[in-house]
């Protein structure tokens, strides 16, 4: 093993300890009865970890290294980086919400996701949860502290936090944390653990936020990382982990302006066929509020979507060489959490096979989202975006763990925007309402560079932000709400998709420029997935060796 696979091992580990949930749902089972924490202390130890062996990394001769290890090194720097940004940034501190992105409830939404296998595991899945009151206990004093720091939380999401854990200890018999558990040796002290420790500590934390923390919230008018000490810089450095670019705010916020614009121009060529109208308000106004286009139910959802995959996956060996080796399982997000979660989401399989790839669809108000959005959807988080990309990142044994499951969002949201536009070209789309889903897909990952950054840097308030998304998207109000939260609440997120998917655009127009008849599209869909998780600078490069090879 080189020296720089030695060290994306060490930074693996790292990583790992920082996060062993992580590891867990990876399906690297080592730390199952771990839960990390919050203190000063372990956020100094992990930075000079990772401060270590992002100086290592870079003392490494370039010039020196084979192409893999090349890409490797560079994929250490940025991924050590990353995660000191973050650390610095405080985001734990201070995202008080109802979605994922808060620690307290990210807990309550991936520990559900571990399967236990062996009486050993739910030991350890029973120790982690014993862990849950001290974890809970210091993500309440970051909170605090950083109420003491000005890092203030947004009023409404702090409510919606509270709202959250309502209905979490209101239902105490379907508790998502007995999920893991289904050994019944082991349900008499799941339910004591539960009882006792885990559902008692969830109510401390709830009565520490809205004692505590509510009060000291800040207004919908300024929910947005500008308004908070150092904001602009924040935002800054989340812009930067999310999209591995160097793109300034205001950048971004023109270059959406400017897509949207462009969008409008394929709305009225659509609309004209389908209504006969190129009126955008009008188009608009028809996909949100004719009633052919909604949903009968959840369950026809769901049916929808898998016939999408279905037939992504019978058309994918004419564009891609490597092929996931499992298939892609379609699920109704839980009832608990789909209020507040996005209309979909993927999560990938486990490295032992315990859980295969899913795409969850959020069946919640069905009958409130629109048909059209579904195949656009489909492709996207499933085949062949995001399943696609992670399980065969995951294939790629001869590839440090580091780049077989850590995820670069640009990348992979990129990725999963790109295969929107990619399922046109697939003849995927069943006729032009489909089609506007896919442009009511790209409106929104457009609209999000304008929002994003509206929000966080120029100091949007978040009517200005669901006004904004009302006039240039025919995003469902239900969606548009729940999304605009989503912005507030996890800063620069956002920015990644449109980001990355005009990043692999451009190095696929060079690279088609370049090779003439000698392109070959699976080649290139192979070669950008083939690499694991990439920063797009990195991508560059490698896309930039791979069209000298051909030539």
């Amino acid at each position: 093993m080189s020296a720089v696979a030695q060290l994306a091992d060490e930074l693996f580990e790292v990583m790992c300890d920082h996060n062993p949930v992580f590891a867990t749902v990876t399906g690297l089972r080592e730390r199952d009865h771990l839960l990390g924490g919050h203190t000063d202390e372990v956020r100094e130890r992990f930075a000079a970890r990772y401060t270590d062996i992002a100086a290592r990394a870079r003392a490494l001769p370039a010039d020196e290294l084979g192409a893999e290890d090349a890409v490797t090194r560079a994929v250490i720097v940025q991924s050590a980086e990353s995660a000191l940004d973050q650390i610095d940034v405080r985001t734990d501190d201070f995202t008080v919400t109802d979605d994922f992105v808060a620690p307290y409830a990210d807990l309550l939404n991936t520990l559900p996701m571990v399967v236990c296998q062996t009486p050993e595991q739910t030991r350890a899945y029973l120790a982690r949860l014993a862990e849950i009151p001290r974890v809970l206990d210091e993500l309440g004093q970051r909170n605090l502290l950083a109420v003491a720091d000005g890092l203030l939380p947004v009023a409404h999401l702090t409510r919606g936090a509270i709202d959250y854990l309502d209905r979490y200890l209101a239902d105490p018999e379907g508790d998502v944390l007995r999920r893991p558990v289904s050994d019944e040796e082991f349900l008499p002290e799941l339910d004591r653990v539960l009882t006792e420790q885990v559902r008692p500590a969830y109510a401390e934390y709830r009565r520490l936020l809205a004692e505590q923390v509510l009060p000291h919230g800040r207004p919908e008018d300024r929910p947005g990382l500008c308004w908070l000490p150092d904001g602009e810089s924040r935002y800054a450095k989340l812009a930067r982990v999310h999209t591995t670019t160097d793109h300034e705010p205001r950048e971004l916020h023109r270059i959406g302006l400017d897509l949207i614009a462009e969008l409008a121009e394929e709305y009225k060529e659509i609309g004209s066929r389908l209504w006969g109208t190129t009126d955008l308000a009008e188009i608009f106004g028809r996909m949100r509020t004719d009633p052919a286009l909604r949903w009968r139910d959840g369950e026809e959802m769901i049916a929808a979507a898998e016939a999408a995959v279905a037939k992504a996956e019978a058309a994918a060996p004419q564009w891609f060489g490597h092929l996931p080796e499992t298939p892609c399982q379609v699920l109704a997000v839980p009832a608990a959490e789909a209020p507040a979660a996005p209309a979909a989401y993927y999560m990938w399989p486990s490295l032992d096979g315990s859980r295969p790839g899913t795409y969850f669809l959020n069946t919640y108000e069905a009958t409130e989202r629109f048909r059209f959005a579904c195949e656009a959807l489909a492709y996207h988080e499933a085949v062949p975006g995001h399943h696609f990309q992670l399980t065969v990142s995951q294939q790629l044994t001869d590839l440090p763990m580091l780049r077989r499951v850590s995820v670069v969002t640009a990348f992979a949201e990129g990725w999963g925007l790109y295969t929107e536009r990619l399922a046109e070209e697939m003849g995927l789309y069943s006729d032009d309402v489909a089609r506007l889903g896919m442009l009511s897909m790209d409106s929104m990952r457009a609209a999000r560079l304008v929002v994003d950054t509206g929000l966080h840097a120029l100091g949007w308030s978040r009517q200005q932000t669901v006004d904004y998304l009302v006039e240039n998207t025919p995003m469902p109000l239900v969606e548009i709400s729940s999304e605009t939260d989503r912005y507030i609440s996890y800063p620069g997120q956002a920015l990644a998709y449109m980001v990355g998917r005009l990043e692999i655009q451009r190095l696929r127009a060079e690279a088609e420029r370049e090779l003439g008849d000698r392109f070959d599209i699976r080649g290139f869909h192979d070669l950008v997935l083939g690499g694991g998780s990439l920063p797009l600078s990195v991508l560059a490069d490698v896309v930039a060796a791979w069209v000298a090879e051909q030539g």
